[in-house]
């Protein structure tokens, strides 16, 4: 299958998406002033994408398994697994293939909407069982952007996928996110070892630069001396946030824009991801050069490395059984 570009829209939003690795092209929102900006921050053209000369998530549905394994490696049912390595000695967002290095089906498309579906096959990275992923983007008329996914096995796996567009809501990549105020309504983090895997631990945010319970600038404490922030070279943690369904998690508010993102879901964690590794060599749209911390990520999904730590959410999928996610991004400016 060749990689194409798709257009969708809903109420003051408009988005492109592109079948390889789902992503997300491009999203406009406008600021206070009606002023449509484009908040996903990315490359220029298609062709970047499919070199991946840098940064390879952006945009990008992110899976079988998000975030970080431990080891790489894992047991279930008394057998070992050994997944790719690409990060540390770990395996990130999948491994080398992931689900974001494949070109996924289009099942559907109108004006409002897309709907994707992926055969992630088995041995892909060395994940057992045939993972069958359907997703669905759809831009609604009251400014949401709001991913579906839906995942079934013929054999025992892990799954915990995730969205993965970076958002600077100035409209504009080369400016920095530390000026934008977060709020993630949430009393514990997983704190990370240097090398990014959860400590097994929960760590009350009280009283630590990660306690985003009243909105701040992202950029009040990211410089401040704890070891969290050192080994995460900022903030590249996952919150805890309570309560069960759809609810919001987090707030993102730029006050020079004036554009707001509300982060809504079903799932008991949320990754806040400060743009730690830009570092001015990415190449993005307009012109821009993506510099250190113009770009931040917030990804709903389970916790990291759940299958090494007891008492972390269940990341198991068997057959017979249907892993089900929701995330919604609503917009509005003030």
């Amino acid at each position: 299958m060749k990689p194409i570009i798709y257009t969708i829209k809903g109420g003051n939003l408009e988005m492109t998406v592109t079948n390889f690795g789902a992503r997300v092209l491009t999203l406009t929102t406008p600021d206070r002033n009606g002023v449509a900006g484009d908040v996903a921050v990315g490359y220029a053209t298609l062709e970047d994408y499919l070199e991946c000369k840098g940064e390879r998530f952006f945009g990008a549905a992110a899976g079988r398994l998000a975030n970080r394994l431990g080891g790489a490696t894992f047991t279930l049912d008394g057998k070992e697994y050994k997944i790719s390595v690409n990060d540390n000695g770990n395996t990130l967002h999948g491994g080398f293939i992931g689900i974001d290095n494949q070109v996924w089906t289009v099942e559907a498309h109108d004006e409002h909407s897309i709907t994707f579906s992926l055969l992630d096959k088995e041995g892909n990275d060395g994940w057992p069982g045939n993972l069958h992923i359907w997703m669905k983007y759809s831009l609604t008329a009251d400014d949401e952007f709001k991913v579906e996914y839906e995942a079934t096995t013929d054999a025992p796996t892990l799954v915990n996928l995730t969205h993965h567009t970076f958002f600077n809501l100035t409209g504009d990549a080369s400016k920095s996110i530390l000026g934008h105020e977060l709020e993630i309504k949430a009393d514990k983090f997983v704190p990370i070892t240097s090398k990014l895997i959860p400590t097994g631990e929960l760590q009350e945010v009280a009283g630590t630069p990660f306690d985003f319970r009243t909105a701040k600038p992202i950029g009040k404490d990211i410089e401040t001396e704890d070891e969290q922030l050192r080994n995460g070279g900022g903030y590249d943690h996952n919150w805890c946030p309570e309560g069960e369904g759809v609810r919001c998690v987090a707030t993102l508010y730029e006050p020079v824009s004036g554009r707001k993102m509300e982060v809504l879901t079903d799932q008991c964690g949320i990754q806040f991801y400060s743009g730690n590794f830009f570092n001015g060599t990415y190449a993005g749209k307009y012109d821009q050069v993506i510099g250190h911390r113009c770009a931040l990520a917030l990804e709903t999904q389970k916790w990291p490395d759940a299958i090494h730590h007891e008492g972390f959410p269940n990341t198991v999928l068997r057959p017979g059984e249907k892993y089900t996610h929701i995330c919604i991004y609503k917009f509005s400016a003030k």
